[in-house]
């Protein structure tokens, strides 16, 4: 009997390739490429290039609607919409695992034992084996309340009967912080004025204006209060339901309103928020007006007096929780409970995935909102280390940022044992040490922004080497070490630092120069440099939290740009500045200032159209008939940083206020970025230069950067390592958090915090030149950039 149709491969077999055919998201100018499954395939390019576009935006983004719509109409509604990309055809996708670099819980109850599942699984396992017993799971829960309920019940079923019934359920909640391990004390002289009344502006809370109907408005015109008294005369009553009144419906203009004091409203609208997530001016404010203290009930612990009480082998959930994951991990294994046998296996490899990722030093109750985003990436990792699922498509953002070299070998391992289970992984990705360890690598380019967008080269990584792209060229740069440093004109002392893992930290940043802090990711350095360093008078910080915006905020108006713009528009017209803002009275009525008409589609993805009245422009007519320096404000708009900066620069549109922004931000290499360019599309390596950006015009004489290279393409380290030498010349001291080797190689000083991580570190290993970091190789830094610069 022949054989030979078995040497024909299976229909089903032919499916190895990732088809993506003519993509144009964002910046990608067609785009077709085939990228093999079941392979590392690295994405790579300057910043701005595409990569993010074609990776997330396109791939990720199509197999995620695709896997959507196989749900039920009913169940999508409760879930994202998401448009179909602009792509003309993709052909071989498979389920998307997305492993981003978002920053984790905005919310202030939400910590690292939370969102990894290790505290449910540690609630049962107190709930099975704890003594005192004291409940079920829900009692050892800091997010759940102790409820108690009784009275007289309807079942409305066959014969109506009416039963008498009691309801109670215990939770773990500590009732005097709630849960959230802090009580905060409020300032009342940083909410309002007590010389003047409600009807002469006695609010001094940011977003509260006189004719707000939501909030000032409902205090000056419930009847409650009299509008045209100094609140300093209030009586005790009129004070009682200022500050304290429980919620009560009132009537304003017609309207009916729920009036409440203004204590718990303050609570409600700033408090509830984790402090990183909010505005940048509301947070000044929230550090202003609120004193937060740990909770004398609990101790921070979150948890009630009942749930501390429970023990296992004389641990508490809370002693438990307060662990360094490696500890807990230790002590989950030298329990012997044959009855929870189960449970303590899937505990100990949720906890044995923390250290093997590298975060064996966190403890289950760190807030999540205080982890950095490489360190937010890698948590989000934990779930999918230990799955069985296979034939998957992983997708990552930089999984390397925010590691110390010696733990990027680790990352590597990690892609790898994906990619050997039989899953597609695509990374996207700058470090030539995970570039190098790839089967495929897509290289974007040649440019960022509108220069950018094309394939430039695909293949092997040896290709990539002989390539003449960008990337290519770059790829075995090294810097050498300094042949002289700066000398220090002063220091900055740190005594007994001890916050989290420090041990009693003595050490003098130096002044006048470039100081790098580095160290094994969790060796410290943000815990030094945060703790002790970032508060202090003079001291600018430029961190890595998300820039918060909505699609109608862009650059011009997160530098602060658009003022002067407006101004300079409505003087050499005549007319109010309020008619060049988008958001005010110049926008389009059609639209809204939005540029597009969105119509929401229930459970399917919503379509925005561009609006025929402005066609996209934001503004009326009336508007684009002013001009400055023969442009109108649509197009000044439209113009790119550098473009724009020539513009303003001389001739009739010299704007010297708008010049000065507009320099910083060419220096911080945004110059590509268009001025009306929704923040929400720029990369995270672009919001944190475009932070810097604006805070290069404060008056601060020390510069605190952490991570700047998050995001930098190997040619753009270039660029930012002659930027920190520019502000270091024009007198300013500059302190980098940092890893990568060619900071490093570069600084003046270098502060070393180890030698491990968590309570292996905490302890100052090394501060030096970085020749003399070299020379010593006594560290696990000093080995890696020893090997780095070639000595």
């Amino acid at each position: 009997m022949s054989r030979a149709t078995d040497k024909q491969p299976h229909a089903a077999d032919r499916h190895d390739l990732i088809r993506v055919h003519g993509a144009r998201v964002n910046n990608l100018k067609d785009v077709s490429i085939e990228i093999p499954k079941r392979r590392l395939t690295v994405f790579t390019g300057v910043s701005g290039s595409g990569k993010s576009s074609l990776v997330f935006n396109t791939i990720a983004a199509e197999s995620q609607r695709l896997i959507n719509e196989t749900y039920s109409a009913f169940v999508q509604g409760f879930m994202p919409t998401l448009a179909r990309p602009e792509v003309d055809v993709l052909e071989g996708l498979t389920t998307a695992i997305i492993v981003d670099q978002q920053r984790m819980g905005g919310d202030t109850r939400s910590t690292v034992g939370t969102a990894t599942d290790a505290n449910a699984m540690l609630r049962i396992l107190f709930s099975r084996l704890g003594t005192p017993h004291i409940g079920p799971p829900s009692a050892y829960s800091f997010n759940t309340a102790s409820v108690k309920a009784s009275g007289a019940i309807t079942v409305e079923r066959g014969n109506k009967k009416t039963v008498k019934a009691t309801f109670n359920r215990t939770g773990g909640m500590c009732t005097e912080c709630e849960g959230r391990g802090t009580v905060s004390d409020i300032d009342l002289t940083q909410l309002y004025d007590d010389s003047k009344s409600l009807a002469e502006g006695a609010f001094t809370i940011p977003g509260w204006k006189s004719d707000s109907f939501w909030t000032v408005r409902v205090y000056a015109e419930s009847g409650l209060l009299d509008p045209d008294k100094p609140i300093a005369k209030y009586t005790r009553k009129e004070m009682r339901d200022f500050l304290y009144r429980e919620p009560t419906k009132v009537k304003v203009e017609g309207v009916n309103l729920t009036y409440e004091g203004l204590i718990p409203k303050i609570q409600k609208s700033f408090l509830s928020k984790d402090k990183d997530a909010l505005q940048p001016h509301i947070r000044a404010f929230v550090e202003r007006a609120v004193t937060f203290t740990t909770c004398p009930a609990c101790d921070g612990t979150r948890l009630s007096e009942g749930a501390r009480s429970s023990k296992i082998a004389g641990i508490s959930i809370a002693d438990a929780c307060a662990m360094q994951t490696s500890d807990l991990a230790a002590w989950i294994r030298d329990l012997d409970e044959p009855s929870v046998a189960p449970l303590l296996t899937a505990l100990g490899e949720t906890l044995d995935s923390f250290v093997e990722i590298g975060l064996g030093y966190l403890a289950l109750d760190r807030p999540a909102g205080t982890l950095s985003g490489g360190e937010a990436q890698r948590v989000k990792m934990i779930r999918h280390l230990g799955s069985s699922l296979t034939d998957t498509t992983y997708v990552f953002d930089e999984p390397t940022a925010g590691l110390h070299p010696h733990d990027i070998q680790r990352m590597n391992n990690l892609l790898l044992r994906l990619r050997d289970k039989g899953n597609t992984v695509l990374v996207v990705e700058h470090k030539p040490e995970t570039i190098a360890v790839a089967d495929h690598v897509v290289d974007l380019g040649p440019g960022a922004g509108t220069a950018g967008g094309t394939v430039c080269f695909e293949g092997t990584v040896d290709g990539l080497r002989a390539s003449d792209t960008v990337t290519g060229r770059h790829f075995d740069d090294r810097s050498t070490l300094k042949a002289e440093t700066r000398k220090p004109t002063g220091a900055l002392e740190v005594r007994g630092a001890s916050a989290n893992n420090l041990r009693g930290v003595d050490v003098d940043i130096p002044l006048g120069v470039l100081t790098v802090v580095t160290g094994v990711a969790g060796s410290g350095k943000s815990s030094l440099i945060h703790g002790s360093v970032a508060g202090r008078d003079g001291v600018v910080t430029v961190d890595q939290s998300a820039i918060r915006g909505s699609r109608r905020s862009n650059p011009a108006t997160y530098t602060g740009l658009l003022d002067p713009v407006r101004k300079a528009f409505a003087k050499a017209n005549d007319v109010k500045p309020g008619l060049f803002s988008a958001n005010s009275e110049g926008a389009c009525p059609t639209c809204n200032g939005a540029g597009v008409v969105f119509t929401d589609l229930a459970m399917m993805a919503g379509v925005a159209t561009v609006c025929e009245e402005c066609e996209g422009k934001r503004f009326q007519a009336s508007v684009l008939e002013y001009r400055l320096g023969g442009r109108d404000i649509s197009e000044v708009l439209a113009m790119s940083v550098a473009e724009a900066e020539e513009f303003f620069g001389s001739g009739d549109a010299r704007t010297p206020a708008a010049h000065r922004v507009l320099e910083r931000l060419v220096d911080v290499g945004l110059g590509y970025l268009s001025l009306g360019q929704p923040l929400t599309t720029l990369s995270g390596g672009e919001r944190q230069r475009l932070k810097l950006a604006t805070h290069m015009g404060e008056k601060g004489g020390v510069y605190v950067l952490d991570e700047p290279t998050t995001g930098l393409h190997l040619a753009d380290v270039e660029q930012l390592l002659g930027l920190l030498d520019r502000l270091v010349d024009s007198g300013k001291s500059v302190v980098v958090i940092e890893h990568h080797q060619a900071v490093m190689a570069h600084a003046d000083w270098i502060i070393d915090l180890g030698p491990g991580a968590g309570h292996d570190g905490g302890t100052l290993v090394f501060e030096g030149t970085p020749a003399q970091l070299v020379a010593a190789r006594s560290t696990l830094t000093g080995e890696h950039l020893a090997e780095y610069v070639g000595a």
